[in-house]
């Protein structure tokens, strides 16, 4: 950071550590025992899909990495607002399998050059009454959130439940400070 920038009171932004990914597991087990929320097994990566033929063969390797344990195939998808979702899913549910996926997939993308058309990605929950939980890693930022919908409402979120979850896993996970980079993932693929 220049001189200029901290005159002008800007900062450098956060680098993502892909390796919190790796927390997640320890975390659902805090999830589970404080709220009785289990993981489901599944987990996905939203980003921007761009056109060209490195992109493609990207995508073709990322397949072919997750789909090589015999596993279930894949699934990706497109959300309403342009953003490709990678959605892996474990039978039985083994939520550390999910988190090495999601891990491999953000890495390749990575690694392949497409790091800035990462969005975030997450691993899903089931409260006892069926209620969704998704625990959401924001890449840019290199934070998590959690994110509730309430079940059977039009795009309401339960607030008491994030921000329950939220003080739960402060300091077993970088959690984003700032409430308004809480992004909804309304009907995200995986949730």
């Amino acid at each position: 950071m220049g001189f200029l920038d901290a005159v002008l009171g800007r900062r450098k932004p956060a680098r993502p550590n892909l390796d919190s990914l790796f927390a997640l597991p320890s975390a659902a087990i805090t999830v589970q025992a404080a709220l009785d929320f289990v993981p489901t097994g599944r987990a996905s990566v939203a980003f921007r899909s761009p056109e060209g033929r490195a992109f493609a063969d990207v995508e073709a390797e990322v397949r072919a990495l997750l789909d090589a344990d015999g596993g279930p195939p894949v699934e990706v998808s497109e959300d309403g607002f342009g953003f490709d979702w990678v959605v892996i899913r474990t039978d039985p549910v083994d939520l550390g399998a999910a988190v090495i996926d999601a891990h491999a997939v953000n890495t390749s993308l990575v690694e392949g050059g497409f790091g800035p058309q990462l969005l975030c990605s997450l691993v899903s929950f089931r409260g006892p009454q069926d209620e969704p939980l998704a625990l959401v890693y924001l890449y840019k930022a290199g934070t998590f959130y959690p994110f509730a919908p309430k079940p059977g409402s039009d795009q309401q979120r339960d607030n008491v439940r994030e921000l329950q979850v939220r003080d739960l896993l402060t300091g077993e996970l970088p959690i984003e400070a700032d409430l308004g980079r809480w992004f909804a993932v309304w009907d995200a693929p995986g949730l």
